[in-house]
């Protein structure tokens, strides 16, 4: 991942300088979200702005893992080791893929919250999101804007670039100056590196590929209102087959996951996560208590482990524990990754029953059916990545 990171440093750097002459000649005109995009891929991949010099946005939002951090085997994966070499957090990293489609946080007048970033929605928007880590001291652990200015000042091609863009005055207010930083990172995250629609799916729908019976069954499953209930809250649009569909209402439910032992007895946290209750945003609403934001499926098949504390290693194991609240069976009360039952949820109030309890139980064959659509959800890059994971899982039984 390092020599990822060096080489799109290297590619971004020159390609910044190369348009350096154009942009500055030009500061009374308003700048295009290109150039702006240019300026936040350098920022995306510069460790600079941690602490200890050893962290990017891109250490957990890794381009080459589907944008999540699979650094940390000794968590498991569930959560982001620190700049400080010794922290982890106490929520996976969310993928940055497909994000910029959130919509700001916001709630409806039926009082249902929707949209925002991060699991809880606390940042309104992607900059909002961009300015959290570089100050959060387990993250990237910088103490305040002013030092995150600081390093910005000490690479000459970032203050041409933020004048040339912001204007000459941006760096006299460090407020102004950071709040430019997130807004070229966002705009950067808004382009098609991030969100490619090129998945088996989308070329599907283009008639460019042909889904397997499996994978038919998987899709036909997913968008039914008779046969599961998925699309309650993994999809956007009205009508199914979308080519804009994004896998998610962005809206915030208690599905009863349970907490993540192993990373707690890493990190040594203790307390309960409300999940939606710790957004300010929300004044103490305990009906928030245990609500977490419905992710994107886009790329969900490589982008283990899952839940909001990374508690389930398998894609297949997450259907599962969906299909536990419909089935009577007792085989379907065991969590297969540990051979025990499943466990009680974090937190018991708030649970979203109506959606978790609609439609019937599934058999395996439809598990599996739809375990085989969402792999179909992988963006092109990632397939060589995806086969090589269900390689090493066949391998390995």
């Amino acid at each position: 991942m390092k020599s990822v990171i060096k080489s799109w440093l290297a590619i971004v750097t020159c390609m910044s300088v190369c348009i350096g002459g154009l942009v500055w000649a030009e500061q009374d005109a308003t700048p295009s979200p290109e150039l702006k995009a240019q300026l936040g891929q350098q920022l995306f991949f510069d460790p600079n702005l941690s602490f200890n010099r050893t962290m990017s946005c891109a250490t957990c939002h890794a381009p080459a893992d589907g944008f999540v951090d699979h650094r940390s085997p000794d968590v498991g994966m569930a959560a982001s080791l620190g700049d400080d070499a010794k922290s982890f957090g106490d929520r996976n990293a969310p993928s940055v893929g497909y994000a910029a489609f959130a919509p700001k946080f916001h709630r409806r007048k039926d009082g249902i919250y929707a949209g925002g970033q991060f699991w809880d929605g606390r940042a309104s928007t992607l900059a909002e999101q961009a300015g959290g880590p570089p100050l959060n001291p387990i993250e990237m652990g910088m103490p305040d804007k002013t030092s995150v200015v600081e390093r910005l000042l000490e690479n000459n091609h970032y203050q041409s670039a933020f004048k040339g863009i912001y204007g000459d005055a941006v760096f006299q207010d460090h407020d102004t100056v950071y709040d430019a930083m997130t807004d070229a990172i966002a705009e950067f995250e808004k382009g098609d590196f991030f969100s490619p629609f090129d998945s088996k799916y989308d070329r599907y729908l283009r008639g460019e590929y042909t889904m397997t019976p499996q994978e038919e069954l998987g899709r036909t499953l997913f968008f039914s209102q008779q046969f599961t209930n998925c699309n309650l809250c993994h999809q956007l649009r009205t009508t199914p087959n979308r080519a804009d569909e994004t896998f998610t209402n962005y809206q915030y439910h208690n599905i009863g996951v349970p907490e993540n032992t192993h990373l707690r007895h890493k990190n040594g946290v203790k307390a309960i996560d409300e999940g939606l209750l710790n957004n300010p945003a929300v004044e103490q609403d305990v009906a928030a208590r245990g609500k977490y934001k419905t992710p994107s499926l886009r790329n969900v098949a490589v982008t283990a482990p899952y839940m909001h504390n990374g508690t389930f290693k398998d894609l297949r194991t997450v259907i599962l524990f969906y299909n536990k609240y419909n089935s009577r069976s007792k085989k379907r009360q065991i969590n297969p990754e540990t051979g025990k039952p499943w466990r009680a949820p974090e937190v018991n109030e708030n649970l979203s029953l109506t959606e978790l309890e609609t439609g019937p139980a599934l058999d395996d064959k439809r598990i599996d059916a739809l375990v085989a659509f969402l792999e179909t959800l992988t963006d092109k890059r990632y397939e060589a990545l995806l086969e090589k994971q269900k390689s090493k899982k066949k391998g390995a039984q």
